[in-house]
């Protein structure tokens, strides 16, 4: 459920009209409901209220630090994957302790960096990032806690560039590889073992790829105790998908309900990663027609956000519902929407029937709210969206609308006499 709702024949964000917004912010905008995001996330974290666990937002599906500080003041912390995650997840004011720290690829100033501050832990991908952190440790005099992450081959019969828990994929080390890791990082010095964390994939629509996942890492979890070897914390990442069409993911509480039911005999505190079920539907993306144009094959509907705006429907096809702002019976046509970039694959919509639209009329992305903003760029340097958060009957700007001098910050023209001439 969402707070986008039509009020005779407009549509409105809570207490507030979106035509609004696009006239006094401009297009394109991302806007989210804070009715939304705080219901969202209190449903998800409320669902296993009856055991212990922390619920860690993911980053990367939107960074925004007013939405990261309403999570922080709900009692959630984070699960990041960069330095720059951190940065803001601490700038939003999530407590250390409430840091998760993921990812394949993690710098020496990075890591520096979480343990200097005091992250809950860093989940571990390979040998040698474990190494390496334990150096890391010792030269800063101080103890990583660690937990490893552990592919445990399930299918989550979901897109294969969000798939992340087959053993095709880059993250995790393999089960039996990851008990020689745990047995390794016992005999380290500057190394802590908290838990053991697994993540299979995103958008996610049944439980049974979580609980198969959840069953091989009990079965992990008892050959460790079997060796002395006892873990705190059982991250079992996020991944629970949204509707964005006809899918039929399970609530929360389902979802909740499959899991206790599954670690009931564990003494561990849970550790959950959820992005898109929190964010998803509770944002959107306004932008407004800029022409129409009949071809022979194609109808188009050009508008004034592209795939540098939203990438998920160029990099994955993915479907985003479109509606207009302004609601009216009209004939449908077929369409393909796209945006004003220089490629062929910059589209929100493809061979989609849609009402008609006229060229400074407004439509609305829906379910634009997760890895729309955060995967945003400057392509064809076009300065990035604004995003405002409602509540109630009012608005924030709650990120400026870059400008074209933000386009040029930081770059520099060296002076033409050290530059070599072309002979």
């Amino acid at each position: 459920m969402h707070d986008f709702l039509y009020r005779d024949g407009e549509l409105w964000c809570e207490g507030v009209p979106l035509k609004k917004i696009a006239q006094e912010v401009g297009t394109p905008t991302y806007v989210y409901s804070h009715h939304t995001l705080l219901r969202h996330f209190q449903v998800f974290d409320g669902s296993f209220r009856d055991v212990p666990h922390l619920t860690c937002f993911a980053v990367k599906a939107n960074s925004n630090l007013a939405i990261l500080n309403l999570f922080a003041r709900a009692g959630g912390g984070v699960d990041i994957v960069s330095g720059g995650e951190l940065f803001r997840a601490l700038k939003a004011g999530i407590e250390p302790e409430k840091i998760v720290y993921s990812g394949v690829g993690k710098t020496d100033a990075e890591i520096e960096y979480a343990l200097e501050v005091g992250i809950l832990m860093f989940n571990i991908e390979s040998t040698q990032e474990l190494n390496r952190i334990n150096d890391i440790a010792g030269r800063l005099k101080k103890k990583a806690r660690i937990a490893f992450r552990v592919n445990p081959d399930v299918d989550p019969e979901t897109h294969p560039y969000i798939s992340t828990g087959l053993k095709e994929n880059k993250f995790g080390v393999e089960v039996e590889q990851s008990l020689n890791l745990y047995r390794q990082a016992r005999d380290l010095a500057n190394i802590e073992i908290k838990g053991i964390s697994c993540h299979i994939g995103s958008q996610v629509t049944k439980l049974s790829p979580f609980v198969d996942a959840l069953e091989r890492l009990k079965l992990l979890e008892k050959r460790l105790r079997a060796e002395g070897i006892c873990v705190n914390y059982l991250d079992l990442g996020g991944g629970l998908g949204i509707q964005y069409r006809d899918e039929t993911p399970p609530h929360p509480n389902e979802y909740a309900q499959a899991l206790i039911d599954a670690v009931r005999e564990m003494e561990v505190t849970l550790i959950f990663e959820p992005g898109r079920v929190i964010v998803g539907n509770a944002g959107i993306l306004l932008t407004r027609v800029l022409y129409t144009k009949e071809g022979p094959i194609k109808n188009f509907i050009i508008v004034d956000a592209g795939m540098n705006d939203l990438m998920r429907p160029t990099l994955y096809k993915s479907y985003h519902e479109i509606l207009p702002v302004m609601r009216e019976v009209r004939s449908e046509k077929t369409v393909d929407v796209v945006g004003p970039i220089c490629e062929s694959g910059d589209f929100l919509a493809k061979d989609r029937s849609l009402s008609v639209f006229f060229p400074g009329e407004l439509m609305a992305v829906m379910s634009a709210g997760a890895y729309g903003f955060s995967m945003s760029s400057n392509y064809n340097s076009r300065p990035r969206a604004a995003e405002v958060l409602v509540s109630g009957d009012k608005y924030y700007i709650i990120r400026k609308r870059e400008t074209y001098e933000d386009l040029i910050r930081g770059e520099i023209i060296p002076p033409c006499e050290k530059l070599k001439e072309v002979t």
